[in-house]
């Protein structure tokens, strides 16, 4: 190909708006690649006015045109209404020269339309919620995205191994490609504890995440219970929102911790919600690189953590932060309720979880990886030759 053109690159997300992190870690990428050596196109598979205005409330689209990114959303009416997919077919058939998908579903349909469009390059971008081993979607891993895709991208050394073992993918084929965030710009603090009604004696326990089983928030109530009784006037605040919330709900009644366990829903100010908690805590049964643990590591915070998935990649135990082995609320609890009791451990791990966040997991890191991929892969290197280059 002519190298002295800009790159046509198309991102496939299935949702945006009130998503979780592998969409917003999509965008971001895509904002911030350099508009002199790419021209960029965000694909979202599923879209209707109702999710326009979900993603344009959630500030999902902000900066996109601004920065010279074509959107596509494609109305899709269901898993098999492929008449949708005309445009980006097109769109792919008119010279695309790489198709970058991210999660199971965006994986698959780039496979198969990259394929049929002949797309020079795919890049299937994994981020762990497929990593479970369901029959389906074993199958479509192993004979479509393994088969087809140019590059796998993995988050953390647990979902190469996982890539491998579970979704048949050559080892030469998976590129390690460490997720990061943006520093957020400057702004004037908001006294979030005034605006909950929450006294300045009381400790803050927060968390931010969809509200899906994954995220074993059910484990994060049973712990709460049990803090509630060793730090009367603790507050656990669940910040996000999804199908388990009707469950979590109840579970709060039964337990009697109405006003002890706090639900807010979507927010737009996490920023300031995350800047309020005394620990942060992440509870879930699996993860990839989780964004919220890097956000919290951004904002100096003591952080609670199960030991899954690539969160130990993140934090080491007791230099980060603590680690706790998944489904345990007694050692949650306990884990948590240390950090509250001993404020010069809960700063300094703190302290550290910010200087690693910064120097290894900024989304500048990210996105350096990502242009060299795409420029290795259109001048014609495999991922096992980029695998290999620091």
């Amino acid at each position: 190909m002519d190298m002295h053109r800009r790159l046509r690159v198309v991102t496939l997300v299935d949702g945006i708006g009130l998503s979780g992190g592998a969409e917003r870690l999509a965008r971001e990428i895509v904002l911030r690649l350099d508009p002199e050596r790419f021209e960029r196109t965000f694909c979202v598979s599923r879209w209707s006015a109702a999710r326009e205005h979900e993603a344009v409330e959630a500030g999902a689209l902000a900066g996109l045109e601004e920065a010279g990114v074509r959107f596509l959303g494609l109305e899709r009416r269901g898993t098999w209404d492929l008449t949708a997919w005309r445009p980006l077919i097109s769109l792919l058939r008119s010279g695309a020269d790489i198709i970058h998908a991210h999660k199971i579903g965006s994986n698959v349909w780039a496979s198969v339309l990259g394929t049929l469009a002949r797309t020079p390059s795919i890049v299937a971008h994994e981020h762990t919620w497929s990593f479970q081993g369901q029959p389906l979607r074993k199958l479509l891993d192993r004979r479509l995205i393994a088969a087809r895709a140019d590059a796998f991208l993995a988050v953390s050394e647990f979902d190469r191994e996982r890539m491998i073992a579970i979704e048949g993918v050559d080892p030469a084929k998976i590129i390690f490609v460490p997720n990061g965030i943006p520093e957020p710009p400057p702004h004037e603090a908001v006294d979030i504890r005034r605006d909950l009604g929450i006294g300045s004696a009381a400790p803050i326990v927060g968390t931010v995440c969809a509200l899906r089983p994954q995220k074993a928030l059910d484990v994060l109530i049973d712990a709460a219970a049990i803090l509630a009784d060793r730090l009367p006037g603790v507050r656990v605040v669940i910040v996000g929102e999804g199908p388990e919330r009707p469950a979590l709900e109840r579970r709060i009644g039964e337990y009697g911790l109405d006003g002890t366990v706090i639900m807010l829903g979507h927010r737009d100010d996490v920023r300031d919600l995350i800047g309020s908690f005394d620990v942060a805590v992440c509870s879930s049964d699996f993860e990839g690189t989780p964004l919220s643990v890097l956000e919290y590591m951004q904002a100096g915070l003591a952080i609670v953590a199960t030991d899954v998935g690539g969160i130990p990649d993140l934090i080491g135990d007791g230099e980060h932060g603590l680690l706790v082995k998944p489904r345990d609320p007694g050692a949650l609890a306990g884990s948590v309720a240390r950090l509250l009791e001993d404020a010069g451990l809960a700063s300094r791990l703190g302290a550290q979880a910010r200087e690693r966040q910064i120097s290894e997991f900024d989304i500048g890191v990210t996105v350096r990886a990502v242009e060299r991929i795409y420029e290795g892969l259109a001048s014609g290197l495999t991922a096992a030759d980029l695998g290999a280059v620091p």
